[in-house]
């Protein structure tokens, strides 16, 4: 069974003081083409919400076997990213896969554990990646009956609607070390980033 990967990739990097993230460099190649590669290494179909306002993340991609999903108003929020997704994606997969384009840290092995665990679980819950002491983050996967309730995607809120609405039916998926909430947001959080990962050599 393939599950569907969208990467939301339209925002506009607005607490980097200018600079677009998305094209910054992760390990010699831009963030966006590093954070896709890992995605589509699973062998699972993968869609990237873009914005023609960066066309440079496009050419970030090149190459790359991806589908692309245009979205006319990003500054609106995350939530018209998800929902352009659904759009273009069809027909309905059994879950979607939502991961975000600024996660340096997710590898192909932490989405393969996310959709094995939906793939396990026949209960179909929602799966948030968490840290290995538990604390929620992304990826997610929303099962059919969780994305189909459209309503609940507004603003720049994404998914965070369902998670409050069925607390009840959000299972957690813990990654290795903080994976699962790790992005780079800000200089500040590049600069943290590239520090941990040179202490680690």
């Amino acid at each position: 069974m393939k599950i569907p990967i969208l990467i939301l990739a339209a925002g506009a990097s607005k607490r980097m003081q200018g600079r677009d993230k998305l094209v910054m460099d992760i390990d010699g190649k831009p963030l966006i083409h590093h954070v896709a590669k890992q995605a589509i290494s699973t062998g699972h179909p993968v869609f990237i919400a873009l914005s023609g306002a960066f066309p440079e993340r496009k050419t970030a991609l090149a190459g790359l076997d991806y589908q692309p999903v245009p979205v006319d108003h990003p500054e609106k929020g995350m939530s018209v990213s998800l929902l352009s997704g659904l759009a273009e994606i069809s027909p309905c997969p059994p879950a979607l896969l939502v991961s975000l384009a600024d996660m340096p840290d997710i590898t192909t092995q932490d989405y393969l554990t996310l959709i094995d665990a939906f793939l396990s679980d026949p209960d179909a819950p929602i799966l948030r990646c968490a840290t290995h002491h538990g604390q929620a983050g992304n990826p997610v996967i929303l099962p059919r009956w969780a994305y189909e309730l459209t309503d609940l995607f507004q603003g720049d809120q994404g998914a965070r609607a369902l998670f409050h609405s069925f607390p009840d039916r959000v299972k957690l998926v813990p990654l290795s070390n903080n994976h699962a909430k790790t992005d780079l947001d800000t200089p500040q959080d590049w600069e943290s980033w590239h520090a941990s990962k040179r202490h680690q050599r």
